[in-house]
């Protein structure tokens, strides 16, 4: 799709729809055909190191097509900054249908799975390792489709047939391979590693490790066979843990193959099948109830949400202004309602207009789905100042910015950085509480942030008086 179709009638709605390493992800929506794309918005005064990574992501996302990869329709460059027209996938981030210390169903996850695989087998049969999968990276369409996204650490490791090692040690610590931090490694090994941290997450809700070094005492216990009464193995089947224990090979050239793991039991059963009598793969009656009593139980339902972590109080930058007078200032930014970007250099009479939209009970389904976020019952003064009397109690470091975004920092509870973002947002005459992560690992964050929402119980929305507009309480998509 060539950049000179997003020339006019393109709503740019406020909420951001994500953050990246060089910069912020935006939905905009056609008026007429109701179309959506997501527009990352890189400024490379800020990020001086954005335009090599940013030149070799579009290369790779032109070469490639595939159902569970994120689409590339365009991009427009200028002089600071740079835009990146991509698909829009309105399910949001893998990580948020991930439960903290629970993790999914094992129906969902093995779908995901096969998704995340199908795309993966796909890049290496190009050439391409991705070397940064995570459940943030991984996106979900409106469909429920898996699409691989976020290319700024791919690189081509085939090349006219030849294969060659790669020395570079990038990527996510608890998601890379062993031998990365060795190097030099294969690449398609490597990726295969970080889908089975993947496919941890997902049945479990937590990680195993914080990196595979000879330090981790968790990943020692993995290498050690010591690891059954441990915290989440425990927590697996037989089948999924053998699962588990063929991708997590230490030794890369002993590890499954993409192919192998598709054959695997696991990835091989109809989770979907709740007749006991049907046959799996020409088993009896009587081996399909065994084989069942073993699968069913992938994950556990009841288990005690582990204490979070809290980092030490840090000097928290605040505006001098009065809550009254930042309000007052939220409102006439928030009023603002056109940015103008400049076109292509061989289209320069043309302004590209985005007009920016609020949200509203009509336009709701715009907005990526998300379980971080929830009504309140009182006024947007009181909600901020309700936020930021739980943050000071909480001992997390807060600012807030001219237009109301409330940014937090604090540490996980593996002492690694965690930046999230709140924004307030007027619909309907409420007011939505909506959270995003900026910076860190997603389960995580989902964690602070399901503590944050029962110390704010007393103005949480509940359940049982939402409106059908307003899905995105407690049980938002």
């Amino acid at each position: 799709m060539e950049t000179t179709t997003f020339v006019e009638d393109w709503l740019c709605y406020d909420p951001i729809l994500g953050e990246g390493a060089y910069g912020e992800v935006r939905l905009l929506v056609h008026k007429r055909t109701n179309e959506k794309i997501a527009c990352k918005i890189i400024d490379h005064a800020k990020y001086k190191d954005a335009k090599t990574n940013i030149e070799r992501e579009v290369m790779i996302l032109k070469m490639v097509s595939h159902d569970n990869i994120i689409k590339f329709f365009g991009r427009r460059q200028e002089p600071t900054r740079e835009y990146i027209f991509l698909e829009y996938a309105s399910g949001g981030e893998l990580f948020q249908m991930i439960e903290p210390d629970i993790g999914m169903p094992s129906r969902n996850a093995q779908f995901f799975m096969k998704n995340l695989l199908c795309g993966l087998n796909y890049l290496h049969m190009k050439g391409i390792t991705h070397r940064d999968i995570k459940p943030e990276n991984l996106l979900i369409d409106g469909n429920g489709i898996l699409k691989i996204s976020d290319f700024g650490m791919a690189t081509l490791f085939r090349l006219k047939g030849k294969e060659r090692k790669l020395d570079k040690k990038c990527g996510t610590k608890p998601y890379l391979a062993p031998e990365v931090l060795r190097r030099p490694y294969f690449a398609t090994p490597s990726d295969i590693w970080s889908c089975g941290i993947v496919y941890v997450a997902m049945l479990t809700g937590e990680l195993p490790w914080t990196d595979t070094t000879d330090g981790n005492e968790e990943f020692l216990k993995w290498r050690e066979d010591s690891y059954l009464a441990e915290t989440p193995w425990s927590k697996l089947g037989n089948t999924a843990l053998s699962l588990a224990r063929q991708i997590l090979n230490e030794d890369s050239e002993k590890r499954l193959t993409l192919q192998q793991i598709m054959k695997h039991p696991w990835m091989r059963f109809d989770f979907g099948n709740d007749d006991p009598s049907s046959q799996v793969d020409g088993q009896t009656s009587y081996e399909a109830k065994r084989w069942n009593s073993m699968m069913d139980s992938e994950t556990k339902n009841n288990r005690e949400t582990p204490q979070v972590t809290l980092s030490q109080p840090a000097m928290a930058l605040r505006s001098p202004t009065s809550m009254d007078q930042l309000i007052n200032h939220i409102e006439i930014t928030k009023s603002r309602d056109l940015i103008c970007f400049s076109q292509p250099t061989r289209n320069d009479d043309v302004i590209l207009q985005f007009t920016q939209t609020p949200i509203t009970k009509e336009n709701f389904h715009h907005l990526v789905k998300r379980m971080t976020r929830f009504y309140v019952t009182c006024d947007l003064q009181k909600a901020l100042e309700c936020l930021g009397s739980v943050l000071d109690s909480l001992r997390y470091s807060w600012n807030m910015d001219a237009a109301g975004t409330v940014t937090v920092s604090t540490m996980d509870s593996q002492k690694t950085q965690l930046i999230f973002k709140a924004n307030l947002l007027k619909m309907d005459g409420k007011i939505l509480m909506d959270f995003r992560l900026s910076k860190g690992c997603g389960l995580e964050f989902k964690k602070k942030f399901l503590k944050l929402k029962s110390c704010l119980w007393n103005i949480v929305e509940k359940p049982d008086i939402v409106s059908d507009a307003s899905s995105c309480s407690s049980s938002v998509p």
